[in-house]
């Protein structure tokens, strides 16, 4: 029996202006602290590729994440679909950032998953990681290694 999934929903406070922390998102800079090095490459406009690679297990160039941008409302919304690898199963990603006194608000929604995907666990436990480095990156300059 197939079970909806239901959607991950993060929400942190970033102290950070609002274009800082946009650009914690879509910029290759932040990307690669944040993942480890990660070479990130994103087309940002509707229809747009969005690519996280590097180096495998073997030392050979692979593609990680395979995404595709559905929405950019610059700095205040991201929204795109991604998968692991080759991305051919995928999920979507809104990103939706509300600036605050001193603060910017931050709430990502990871949902329209497809049935038993098996990345569903790995990005429940992967999205408050990724949040808290970028979060640590903005407010410090420097973030901290996964476990």
């Amino acid at each position: 029996m197939n079970v909806p999934t239901a959607p991950l929903v993060f929400t942190t406070y970033i102290a950070a202006p609002v274009e800082r922390v946009w650009d914690g998102f879509v910029s290759k800079e932040a990307n690669q602290k944040i993942f480890m090095g990660a070479d990130f490459d994103v087309d940002l406009r509707p229809g747009g590729a969005m690519t996280w690679s590097g180096p495998g297990k073997d030392g050979k160039p692979m593609r990680y994440v395979t995404g595709e941008v559905l929405r950019v409302d610059a700095p205040k919304l991201l929204e795109y679909k991604f998968g692991m690898g080759d991305g051919t199963v995928m999920s979507r990603v809104r990103v939706e950032l509300t600036p605050e006194t001193e603060a910017v608000k931050v709430v990502v929604t990871n949902d329209e998953w497809a049935d038993n995907d098996p990345a569903y666990v790995q990005n429940a436990d992967g999205w408050p990681r990724i949040l808290s480095r970028l979060k640590t990156l903005l407010e410090t300059g420097k973030t901290f290694r996964p476990h």
